[in-house]
């Protein structure tokens, strides 16, 4: 258990059995009276974000948390396939967990897994991927000079703005938190 004066942004902690963030956090100090632990704190299961107010003498709940490294495997239906490789045990996870990212996933990928009582509840990939881009208008020679963007779609089927000089067949860097593009790797 921690004490209220343990809270610090960034904390993972325990609210009715569900593993939570501290995202932000304020100490107050009235005139008389107890101290306030005030913080702002997001649900790591729903994303729902709740202010919740601590007197210094409230105790809150460690979460039963685990990180593992694993490597991704392949796609099955609407759920992907990872692998232990200290234990080569298969880990599955649904694309609700996985949202977005799961258009970024490559073979043997390394990624950190977060696991709430056994449960995987987080993926964290690596910051830039390499993809190429599928189908994409032809760029105009020369027009560089704006930050004008069009969109390109990826061998995957994820669609991203690219920069006009990006063409079909081109390999890209994308910014696995955004989403978005980052910068190009080598022409197609």
């Amino acid at each position: 258990m921690y004490n209220a004066s343990d809270l610090r942004k960034g904390l993972k902690i325990e609210i009715d059995g569900d593993p939570c963030v501290v995202v932000d956090f304020q100490f107050v100090k009235p005139g008389k009276g107890q101290a306030l632990y005030r913080c702002k704190i997001k649900n790591l299961i729903t994303d729902a974000t709740t202010d919740k107010t601590y007197r210094s003498v409230d105790k809150i709940d460690k979460p039963n948390l685990e990180e593992r490294d694993l490597i991704y495997s392949h796609p099955e239906g609407h759920h992907h396939v990872f692998m232990d490789t200290d234990t080569y045990e298969q880990v599955i996870i649904g694309e609700d967990i996985l949202g977005d990212q799961r258009y970024f996933l490559v073979e043997d990928m390394d990624v950190q897994v977060l696991f709430h009582n056994h449960r995987p509840i987080e993926i964290t990939l690596p910051y830039f991927i390499e993809k190429r881009i599928a189908k994409t208008e032809p760029g105009a020679r020369g027009d560089t000079a704006t930050n004008v963007l069009k969109s390109a779609k990826l061998d995957n089927g994820y669609e991203i703005q690219v920069p006009l000089f990006i063409n079909e067949g081109d390999l890209v860097r994308i910014d696995t938190r955004t989403g978005k593009y980052a910068d190009r790797v080598s022409k197609g």
